[in-house]
């Protein structure tokens, strides 16, 4: 069970630098160079199209419907900082929007990861604000529920504590752990160098069959060609 009507006010964040050097690679590269682990479910999308985002999370835990939560989690926003925001229970309703993106923002937040609904799409694109949701639904909420801020949250399946890393893009999201943010982001260059020599050959008409050594083991597995 979630722990409800807490805030922690310090949270461990990784190096700036670590972070920067992640925010170079998409969700896509991280994912494969942690092995495949790290993405939350791919219902999450984009509020609009081109928005990505990559900072350490600041999570909120939320009840259905209802918002309060956001507006306690911005008081612990500093610059850079992802809200990430989980719910109790399963709710589409539009925890977000201008607005708060705008205070979000006053305090040095860089974007949000909701597993819940946002509105106010057009605003949200035009302010140049990064969101990544469940839903996009008009739905009001009220503010009567305690959460909880910056406590270990699962969202979209995935386990984010508070000062993991969220690199979100139009692939999808993916959480690094707040230790391992050095090392993956070298993970991540080492995989885009080597493939950059396998988009050359690709490129000058080598197949994939020779480029990655798969005929052996295609004989292998019992393919056969016929004329």
């Amino acid at each position: 069970m979630h722990e409800l009507g807490v805030v922690n006010t310090t949270i461990q964040r990784p190096d700036p630098n670590d972070v920067a050097a992640l925010s170079q690679y998409g969700s896509a590269t991280i994912h494969e160079a942690m092995g495949r682990v790290g993405l939350m479910q791919p219902y999450l999308r984009p509020a609009y199209q081109g928005a990505k985002l990559c900072g350490p999370a600041v999570t909120a835990l939320l009840q259905p419907g209802d918002n309060w939560m956001m507006h306690v989690a911005a008081e612990q926003l500093t610059d850079g900082d992802v809200v990430v925001a989980a719910c109790t229970t399963a709710s589409d309703a539009g925890f977000f929007g201008d607005l708060l993106a705008t205070s979000f923002r006053a305090r040095g937040g860089a974007g949000l990861v909701i597993d819940g609904g946002v509105r106010d799409v057009a605003d949200l694109e035009q302010m140049h604000f990064p969101v990544f949701a469940k839903a996009i639904h008009a739905r009001g909420t009220v503010k009567e529920t305690l959460g909880s801020v910056n406590i270990p949250v699962v969202c979209a399946g995935e386990v984010v504590n508070p000062g993991d890393v969220v690199v979100a893009d139009a692939d999808g999201v993916v959480v690094v752990p707040r230790e391992q943010v050095a090392e993956v982001a070298e993970a991540a260059q080492a995989r885009e160098a080597k493939e950059v020599g396998v988009r050359g050959r690709l490129a000058a008409g080598e197949l994939g069959l020779d480029v990655y050594g798969m005929r052996e083991k295609l004989a292998a597995k019992g393919l056969q060609y016929r004329q």
